[in-house]
């Protein structure tokens, strides 16, 4: 019985992560251009899975997309290459790191209010 509720509540754990990642999150990149280094990060539910995209000058798709007790990855990509964000999720709070040919930087994203 007890391994079936650690089961249970792992499993629980997951869908309620990659639930409670859904909305608008500001981010801020560190040691960069500044006109890099701000955006938005917004995260849907569709169809059962959480997708979404990073918007600053222009919109890119998040392929790739995994969240697993409270750890989000995904990847990018535009014109200036491939970008690889990685995050650890603390309430209304991600922060860690985005990782490109041009070598790894700090990011923190906060959720924003519902509007």
């Amino acid at each position: 019985m007890v391994v079936a509720i650690s089961v249970f509540s792992m499993a629980a754990r997951k869908a309620f992560t990659a639930d409670d990642l859904v909305g608008t999150w500001k981010y801020l990149i560190s040691d960069v251009p500044p006109e890099y280094e701000s955006g938005l990060l917004v995260f849907e539910q569709k169809e059962n899975k959480t997708v979404g995209y990073v918007e600053a000058a222009e919109k890119n798709e998040m392929k790739e997309l995994t969240v697993d007790q409270g750890k989000v990855t995904f990847t990018t990509e535009n014109q200036n290459g491939v970008f690889k964000y990685n995050f650890m999720q603390k309430g209304d709070t991600l922060t860690g790191t985005i990782g490109s040919q041009y070598g790894d930087f700090p990011i923190k994203a906060v959720r924003q209010a519902k509007k």
